[in-house]
């Protein structure tokens, strides 16, 4: 059986208060949403492929979001994919950055743990840098299925039930 390329997860610190396991976390939630979207879609690493995950604070995303989307707010995660939809996966895929205040109230609020969100939003994201989007329905029901089906075989339940 041949051997699959690499995926480095490159974990980057810009903010304190950041668990330390979390760069595990991080990697166990690329991981199983690689495979899951291989399972679902048929995507293929075909070469050594690279993913940075910035771990930073409200402000910094609040900027990204203002640079990068107009939108001058924080928010929970960014994804800035750099390769084509469902192309091939090899090369820099891209980068995804997530804001512990606001990941740490979101989690409160929904009555869940910081690690089950965290890795919820990791693969959500991770997801968008593959391609998927929520941005009509159909698309949502399918990245939602899929970040569910990903979520539970990591023990976590969903994340869209009431």
């Amino acid at each position: 059986m041949p051997s699959t390329p690499p995926l480095e997860i490159a974990v980057i610190r810009n903010a304190d208060g950041w668990p330390e396991h979390f760069d595990a976390l991080a990697e166990t939630a690329v991981l199983a949403a690689l495979a899951g979207a291989r399972a679902d879609a048929g995507i293929k690493i075909k070469g050594a492929a690279e993913i940075s995950v910035l771990l930073t604070d409200d402000a910094e995303q609040r900027e990204l979001n203002a640079q990068w989307r107009g939108k001058d707010s924080t928010t929970n995660v960014l994804s800035f994919p750099q390769i084509e939809p469902f192309d091939p996966v090899m090369g820099l895929l891209g980068d995804i950055t997530l804001a512990r205040e606001t990941l740490e109230r979101e989690a409160a609020d929904l009555g869940k743990s910081l690690d089950h969100h965290f890795t919820h939003l990791m693969v959500h994201g991770f997801l968008h840098i593959l391609g998927y989007d929520h941005l009509d329905e159909d698309e949502a029901l399918q990245m939602e299925g899929l970040e569910t089906r990903i979520l539970a075989g990591l023990g976590i339940e969903d994340p869209y039930a009431d």
